[in-house]
């Protein structure tokens, strides 16, 4: 499976729910090397209870789908939670796509389909609804500029070269700024396992981050037992 050439956008959590196990294994793989996260479901009342227990920048809902059918679904959805939705069928009637159009799907897409084609779709639904965009997409904190969309970090004039999982734990703390985020929590949702008491792999990142962020002056502090918080005082010193 290949992928074309994409601008990058914000990393997004997205939920498959299919009952093609296959399918959705593919999109999970598609998706991971593009630095998303895809998580499935496989009948309509699974799909659902993820949907509304999970928090989710889109969902990619089919149309049969066992238990609970995908309109089904999706006008259960509607009533309780704002979240885009693109659906997916074997059926190419105009009269599915009508009834998902109306029930409240953002687009409609039929089996089968190019992964790429998928990507701009939500790429374009994204963008329509709002939740993403080119403005907003970058943090100040004095002098250090984090881009989320493109994934890059400056100091005043200087671009700071970070590896992947040292941009994600420092837009995780930035984004949180000021409150403290547990060792326990950046472990789970980034290194995506259970925390070792022995385990420094997360302090050697942190002190990466530091000596290639600070000069003199403290962003990213040891709440010892704890965590780490991102402090609230920028640095404004070059």
């Amino acid at each position: 499976m290949t992928t074309t050439s994409w601008q990058p956008i914000p990393k997004l959590s997205l939920l498959l729910v299919d009952d093609d196990e296959e399918l959705c294994s593919m999109m999970k793989e598609f998706f991971a090397e593009i630095g998303h996260n895809l998580d499935s479901a496989h009948n309509g009342r699974a799909g659902l209870a993820c949907a509304l227990g999970g928090t989710y920048d889109l969902v990619i809902l089919d149309v049969m789908l066992p238990l609970v059918n995908g309109f089904t679904v999706l006008q259960q959805l509607r009533r309780r939670k704002d979240v885009p939705v693109i659906m997916l069928t074997a059926r190419a009637q105009r009269e599915d796509r009508i009834a998902g159009l109306n029930t409240g799907a953002d687009d409609y897409l039929p089996k089968p389909f190019d992964p790429d084609e998928l990507l701009a779709r939500i790429r374009a639904v994204l963008r329509r609804t709002g939740k993403l965009s080119g403005s907003g997409s970058r943090t100040n904190y004095g002098n250090i500029v984090v881009d989320s969309q493109t994934r890059e970090v400056w100091r005043g004039d200087q671009k700071v070269d970070l590896t992947s999982l040292e941009f994600d734990i420092l837009d995780m703390l930035i984004r949180a700024a000021g409150r403290v985020i547990s060792r326990d929590e950046i472990t789970l949702t980034l290194l995506e396992r259970e925390v070792d008491p022995y385990d420094r792999a997360l302090d050697v990142h942190i002190s990466h981050l530091r000596t290639k962020l600070e000069r003199g002056h403290t962003l990213i502090r040891t709440v010892r037992g704890v965590g780490y918080v991102f402090t609230n005082e920028p640095d404004t010193s070059l």
